[in-house]
């Protein structure tokens, strides 16, 4: 390429990320909109640009963080929870991402957090049309930000995000093989994920039992609700699947007194359980849960007048949108797909894909613990399936503290986090940072 050429191209890189990047809440260079997915269908974004001291932005990766849920906002709990610059009082984070990387921060599925439809019928209802409004989203991104088209991509979750992630990835990667989109994607990395639904609800009677939170008894009645959930995964009956997951909630909240599905080690106020224990909602206790993690509504309080009240003001957000207004119906539309595994598109990804995919799991968390993602892993049929199982696990150091172990075949990593609940970035940063090295090479 000539040298003018070489030239003007960098100007116009240079350009491109002068004219996008703009202040909004908290520090450093950012950016946000909305990406029309689908008619009647908006899905909104908030890129951070990274703070680290590079000539350019593009010298750094690219970081997708997709939340839980379905029906969680990743631009809330996932910037202000765990991996943003600020935290929800407005503190600077020590171990933010944003400082070796640029961040991408999403609210997936639409209907959660800034993303809204127009009417409910434009909720997505399974994991397919989930994954396709993400890859439309991705499509604007990169319309929008040109630049990032050849930064490597790296794609991480948590929790029903590690159901949304894979399918994301996999639709991505072949619509990148179609020439229908332009995208460096390099890897995906599901934490404590949701992939198996069942593998992780029989997970619970016996790590309760061997950490000492139930008896026999309680063990007994959390397996026996569990075992009918899993009678009716078996015969394909999902919407009530999905209800007698709430109801296996309901008995493991009863017998282990109100412990927290996040971290079995965090301190909890039974009495606040039993509310919503007597109040035999179901639903109710599902969806606070799963979309607003934490049963204490204080917390979750300060969370959403963060979001409709500076953050919504700094961002110059319509006045139409109101911040978690469709979370509770996002995550009702998406009942009879809830319990559906996507184990089979984790494999897909690993024999029909070059790209690296891992999973991490908190050794204290319960919602998806660590035995159950250990289950399904061990369920899968992949070329490297003998070489993994044959595959040393050695520890992961960091500073000379154990921070957990890992284990790799093919294109494949597991880790096993120490000293972490369900939220690994903000539970253990350390050892987050060291997965974070592995794929992206910063962090």
């Amino acid at each position: 390429m000539r040298a003018d050429l070489i030239y003007t191209a960098v100007l116009l890189a240079i350009c491109v990320t002068a004219t996008t990047a703009k202040t909004g809440y908290g520090p450093g260079e950012q950016d946000w909109g909305f990406v029309d997915v689908r008619t009647g269908a908006h899905m909104f974004y908030w890129l951070y640009y990274t703070t680290a001291n590079v000539s350019s932005y593009t010298d750094r990766p690219l970081a997708i963080w997709l939340q839980g849920g379905p029906g969680a906002s990743s631009t809330g709990y996932g910037n202000f929870e765990e991996l943003g610059p600020l935290d929800l009082y407005g503190n600077y984070r020590n171990h933010t991402w944003v400082k070796d990387m640029n961040v991408l921060f999403i609210d997936n599925p639409v209907g959660s957090g800034y993303s809204y439809v127009d009417s409910i019928r434009y909720l997505t209802k399974n994991n397919n049309e989930i994954a396709l409004d993400l890859v439309s989203l991705m499509k604007g991104f990169y319309k929008n930000h040109p630049e990032f088209e050849t930064v490597p991509l790296h794609i991480f979750c948590e929790s029903y995000g590690g159901k949304m992630a894979p399918e994301f990835a996999l639709e991505l990667y072949y619509a990148i093989q179609r020439g229908e989109i332009r995208s460096n994607l390099t890897s995906v990395v599901l934490g404590d994920p949701w992939t198996s639904p069942i593998d992780s609800v029989l997970a619970w009677a016996p790590l309760l039992l061997q950490m000492g939170i139930v008896d026999q008894d309680g063990y007994e009645n959390i397996s026996a609700a569990a075992n009918k959930t899993e009678s009716l995964v078996k015969e394909e009956k999902w919407t009530q699947a999905t209800n007698q997951w709430g109801t296996t909630q309901s008995v493991l909240l009863r017998e282990s007194k109100g412990v927290d599905f996040y971290n079995i080690e965090t301190p909890t106020n039974g009495d606040i359980y039993s509310k919503f224990l007597r109040s035999n909602n179901v639903a109710e206790l599902m969806y606070r849960t799963l979309v607003q993690f934490d049963i204490d509504e204080d917390r979750d309080q300060i969370l959403q007048d963060l979001m409709r009240g500076p953050v919504h003001e700094a961002l110059n957000i319509s006045s139409k949108v109101k911040w978690g207004s469709y979370s509770g119906v996002t995550f009702s539309r998406l009942g009879g797909d809830f319990m559906k595994p996507v184990i089979n598109i984790v494999e897909e990804l690993l024999d029909k894909t070059d790209l690296k995919v891992g999973v991490l799991s908190g050794q204290l968390d319960l919602i998806c613990a660590t035995p159950g993602t250990v289950n399904w892993i061990e369920k899968m049929q992949w070329s490297y399936k003998s070489q993994y199982e044959a595959a040393p696990r050695v520890g992961i150091s960091v500073n000379r503290i154990l921070e957990g172990y890992e284990k790799s075949a093919g294109n494949f990593t597991m880790f096993w986090v120490n000293r972490a609940g369900h939220m690994v970035p903000a539970d253990n940063p350390a050892g987050m940072g060291h997965i974070l090295r592995r794929f992206t090479n910063f962090g």
